[in-house]
């Protein structure tokens, strides 16, 4: 599947638990609940993930987190905020640049209509 395929799957489970779960939860119910749904989908599914961080000669083991990684392919990063700040986009990128992925979604479910709390962050776009 490509990265595009899987990310029209992944917002149809966020709009799976956004209907079933409304708004006004912690972030890991809803990343718990989104990575359940895409499991029942057979999907692997990386939840919580500390990767390392190599800065110049040493290596921070876990040097940063991600939410979820879907197929090792699409990075989510779940939030549940009145508001996304321009770093929540920021971070998206950046782990997508750290891993060499291309494609990463921020989720905010804390939106009253989900459709406006998910944003695609692509990391390298080549038109073809």
């Amino acid at each position: 599947m490509t990265e595009n395929e899987l990310s029209y799957k992944i917002i149809g489970a966020a709009i799976e638990v956004h209907r079933n779960l409304g708004v006004g939860l912690l972030e890991n119910a809803y990343e718990s609940a989104l990575a359940y749904e895409l499991k029942q989908q057979g999907m692997n599914v990386k939840q919580q993930i500390y990767l390392p961080l190599t800065y110049k000669e040493i290596t921070v083991e876990k040097g940063y987190k991600i939410d979820l990684i879907i197929e090792d392919k699409v990075i989510v990063e779940v939030k549940a905020v009145l508001e996304l700040h321009p770093v929540f986009y920021s971070q998206v990128l950046t782990y997508l640049k750290l891993t060499n992925m291309k494609l990463g979604l921020l989720i905010n479910f804390n939106s009253e209509l989900i459709k406006y709390g998910i944003h695609r962050i692509v990391n390298k776009l080549i038109h073809e």
